[in-house]
């Protein structure tokens, strides 16, 4: 069992709270407000749960770049008042980032479930 640290609950906690505020201000038209409020939770979130250097090791990798810079450059784009073309900006930095890590989040959700592959087939 992985033991977890005060620090690392409270990151789990703020980025909690962080998705929360961006689901928030998305359902209610795109809210500057809330949308920025949750980017900064979220960002702090994470730096609380793998710590400051571990995030600025993540977010500024060679291969990461790109994805990093339309993410950070979403959360600049809402935090100037630009909440549309912010969370698209962040969307697509979001996928980019994060795209080896949706099929050990598919997997865990199949298998979560219960699901196997012959479950999908139709024959």
């Amino acid at each position: 069992m992985v033991a977890i640290t005060e620090f690392q609950k409270v990151g789990v906690g703020l980025s909690g709270f962080g998705v929360f505020f961006l689901l928030f201000g998305v359902l209610l038209y795109f809210d500057s407000v809330l949308l920025a409020f949750g980017n900064i939770l979220f960002l702090a979130g994470l730096a609380f749960i793998i710590g400051l250097r571990r995030t600025a090791h993540f977010f500024f990798q060679r291969q990461k770049l790109r994805g990093s810079s339309f993410f950070l450059g979403g959360v600049v784009l809402v935090l100037l008042r630009w909440p549309r073309m912010g969370m698209l900006a962040e969307t697509y930095g979001f996928v980019l980032l994060f795209k080896s890590f949706f099929p050990v989040v598919f997997g865990f959700v199949t298998t979560l479930f219960g699901l196997s592959r012959s479950s999908f087939s139709m024959v």
